[in-house]
């Protein structure tokens, strides 16, 4: 997709939107409302302070932290100055953090209250120049004034303080579809994140096909309540609802109880979810009661939908759409609408209108129905390739189709139906999982000899990590204390929920890790 696209890029949308609706509400957050010029005003100001502060052109900015106004804020000055934005799992500990913020080379880092702990851990990195930090008021929701005191690492700046010192200059650094405007970091199979980049066209056909697939409207009121450090938490409905011109409602954390209220009071049209949060939502008290006949657009993603969950949705009179995708791909590939919830239970749906997805053999070839092979996809919105790492590009992406690693077949009527995983990863609460990097922490824990970790079924998270442990001679450590030593290198929702100690792990000739037996062999003995 080359070409230039003077005034056209992602950064571009905040004025462009106020050309046509400068009054309506854009933001809310709390008692919070920005519409749609307050944007395009105070991302301007924030793009020309990141100049300022030394932002150029290719540079990289980072966001760390919970959903707030500023996130949205910090990505479009970003893409406004032609750099490239960095969004960071907020609930990674400060190790993984140093790791994505190194390797992505990180000049800015805009931080949320929540993690000046990580900001002060991290003060120490040279390829960091401006540390920026979100007024902790802000984070339940109100607008602080300039100055007041801010949790915040020494050395960090106050937003709100940035902002207003920006000047008010237009920006208009010229830019192509091809151009990369977001990094957002997977974890891979060896264990490091590999950072999936996205350009400004892979991005804006993820939201072109969005609005093509899903019904918004120009009055949407949409609920934020995913994580938007999330591809899908921030790209099925969030930037597709700013691009149509509605009202997005950012909480900065799901609570059941306050999103149910919300959806009645506001008038809700839109969310997406994860399973888990619906079963959340679905079984608080509040929810019986609540008017949900708003709600128009409700996608859910990260695991498959159980028929228990659809049916109680569907006697609240709400349909729910299930997508299927990757970071890698922005994240769409396919979609199962509403009104195929039922005939179609449990299927991943069919392609979106702008990819091509397809179940292959190792040849390439497409499989028969009801043959297993590997999902690829192919379209605009795949990303670019891995930030700094080429061979693994060429791993995943095979004359032009991304390999997903995710296997799954197809029925006569051309929906796919995922099966398994070529990789090991699992998902817990909807967040993904990759065991080689649990192994890898497990294994720096002085008196672990060797590591696997599988994902098992749980009633509430869908997976969590089981870990297999073998112990050097003369070690004296606990599962328990082997737990205590993960904490704070590893998100909590990574850390393994049992350990077990076992005399030796099955491996191939090779010394692979045969997981199908580890399985087999361990999963009854744990605790």
């Amino acid at each position: 997709m080359a070409g230039p696209v003077r005034d056209l890029g992602i950064g571009s949308w905040p004025a462009r939107r106020t050309k046509n609706g400068a009054h309506r509400p854009a933001i809310v957050f709390g008692d919070r409302v920005d519409t749609y010029a307050d944007v395009e005003r105070r991302t301007r100001q924030l793009a020309n302070a990141l100049r300022a502060a030394g932002v150029g052109r290719g540079d990289r900015v980072a966001y760390v932290g919970f959903n707030h106004p500023s996130l949205l804020e910090t990505f479009f000055a970003t893409a406004q100055l032609g750099a490239v934005w960095v969004i960071v799992n907020a609930r990674l500990a400060p190790a993984e953090v140093e790791y994505i913020l190194t390797d992505s080379g990180a000049r800015a880092v805009v931080h949320g209250s929540e993690h000046a702990g990580h900001a002060a851990q991290l003060a120490h990195l040279g390829s960091v120049e401006t540390w920026v930090a979100v007024d902790g008021a802000a984070a339940v929701g109100t607008t602080p004034a300039a100055g007041t005191a801010a949790a915040r690492a020494p050395g960090a700046v106050d937003y709100e303080e940035f902002l207003a010192a920006g000047g008010t200059d237009m920006i208009d650094e010229p830019v192509t579809w091809d151009d990369p405007v977001m990094i957002m970091y997977t974890s891979g199979t060896t264990g490091r994140p590999k950072g999936a980049t996205h350009t400004h066209g892979s991005l804006t056909f993820q939201y072109f096909q969005a609005l093509v697939d899903t019904d918004f409207t120009r009055d949407e009121v949409m609920l934020a309540v995913a994580p938007l450090f999330h591809v899908a938490g921030l790209n099925t409905m969030t930037m597709p609802t700013f691009l149509k011109g509605g009202k997005i409602i950012v909480q900065p954390a799901f609570r059941a109880e306050q999103a149910l209220a919300t959806v009645a009071a506001e008038r809700v049209t839109s969310i997406f979810a994860v399973p888990a949060m619906m079963d959340a939502l679905a079984a608080h008290p509040d929810f019986p009661g609540t008017d949900l006949s708003s709600l128009r657009n409700v996608l859910v993603g990260g695991s498959p939908l159980p028929d228990r969950m659809l049916r109680t949705w569907a006697d609240r009179g709400v349909a729910i759409q299930q997508g299927f995708g990757m970071t890698e791909t922005a994240p769409g590939i396919f979609l199962l609408l509403a009104e195929d919830s039922f005939r179609k239970a449990g299927s991943a749906g069919r392609p979106h209108f702008w990819v091509e997805g397809k179940v292959v053999r190792p040849d390439g070839t497409e499989v028969a129905p009801g043959e297993i092979g590997e999902v690829v996809a192919q379209g605009p919105n795949v990303m670019q390739g891995y930030w700094n790492l080429p061979d693994e590009t060429a791993v995943a992406i095979v004359d032009g189709w991304y390999h997903t690693g995710d296997l799954a077949t197809v029925d006569g009527d051309g929906y796919v139906w995922i099966k398994d995983r070529l990789k090991d990863m699992f998902i817990s609460g909807g967040e993904n999982v990759y065991p080689a990097e649990v192994e890898n922490a497990l294994l720096d824990v002085p008196g672990v000899a060797e590591a696997a970790v599988i994902g098992v079924p749980h009633p509430r998270w869908g997976e969590v990590g089981h870990a297999y442990v073998v112990l050097a001679e003369g070690a004296d450590v606990t599962p328990e204390s082997i737990v205590a030593a993960l904490a704070g290198r590893l998100a909590r929702y990574k850390i393994p929920q049992d350990v077990v100690v076992v005399d030796r792990l099955p491996r191939t000739a090779t010394g692979k890790l045969q997981k199908h037996l580890i399985r087999t062999t361990y999963e009854g003995n744990a605790r």
